[in-house]
């Protein structure tokens, strides 16, 4: 009888396998919001967030149609993020593709959800009246992950929206206009300093001009004569009309 039980059950466990890795993360990735990124600066000293390359369908402004009631930066102790208001129990959306890395009430923030991107940015939405996901889940742009609230240290339904690099926090300004609820098209890069990081706008990379080589050569026709010369980016052409 055992082993009729413990074959299904078998089975079961490889086919949860065979349908796809689960992200796994630490107990301190899954418990603490300020936490960094394993390995992220380890290979290389700058990070960069290639917004500008980011498409139309894989981003979403966290609480479309919301306002900001409280900025980036505000008052003694710095806040650590942006306030949005709508109305109670609207819908959060994950501002980008991602992973759920915690999900759970968590001290003044209340019920938070942190989801880690790609390129090593992390976005969190807190004062959750209920979260929608669980540490684990692939979640995509747009996709609802909470409903707001006022839970933790609020006085009123709002989420609060952080953008984090290795734990670190820094204005989601940088990320969206928030205005117009749409992305900034730029490149950014994050790099360390100290325990802290510092993020930036980078400069536009231009594509470097196509070095095109023609041997010289002399095309002949009836009346008229081609004349190549060895060009870059602009090709320069003589035409020769025989009289």
């Amino acid at each position: 009888m055992k082993i009729r039980i413990l074959v299904p059950l078998l089975l079961i466990a490889l086919g949860a396998t065979a349908q796809g890795k689960k992200t796994v993360f630490s107990a301190m990735e899954t418990n603490h919001i300020r936490v960094a990124t394993p390995g992220l600066f380890s290979q290389r000293e700058l990070i960069e967030l290639p917004l500008e390359d980011i498409p139309d369908t894989e981003y979403s402004f966290p609480l479309p149609g919301g306002k900001v009631i409280s900025p980036y930066g505000r008052g003694r102790g710095r806040h650590s993020g942006i306030d949005i208001k709508t109305c109670a129990k609207d819908t959060i959306r994950s501002a980008f593709n991602g992973v759920v890395r915690m999900s759970k009430p968590y001290s003044a923030y209340g019920n938070v959800v942190v989801v880690r991107h790609d390129f090593g940015l992390e976005t969190i939405y807190s004062h959750n009246f209920k979260n929608l996901v669980h540490c684990g889940d692939t979640v995509k742009a747009g996709q609802p992950i909470a409903l707001t609230g006022r839970t933790g240290r609020a006085s009123t339904e709002h989420l609060h929206f952080e953008t984090r690099v290795n734990g670190q926090h820094f204005d989601p300004n940088i990320i969206f206009n928030m205005k117009e609820q749409t992305l900034n098209r730029q490149r950014i890069g994050c790099s360390k300093k100290g325990n802290g990081i510092v993020v930036q706008q980078l400069p536009t990379i231009y594509p470097k001009p196509l070095q095109k080589k023609y041997p010289m050569e002399l095309f002949k026709y009836p009346n008229v004569s081609l004349h190549l010369q060895n060009v870059s980016l602009k090709e320069r052409i003589e035409l020769k009309t025989y009289q």
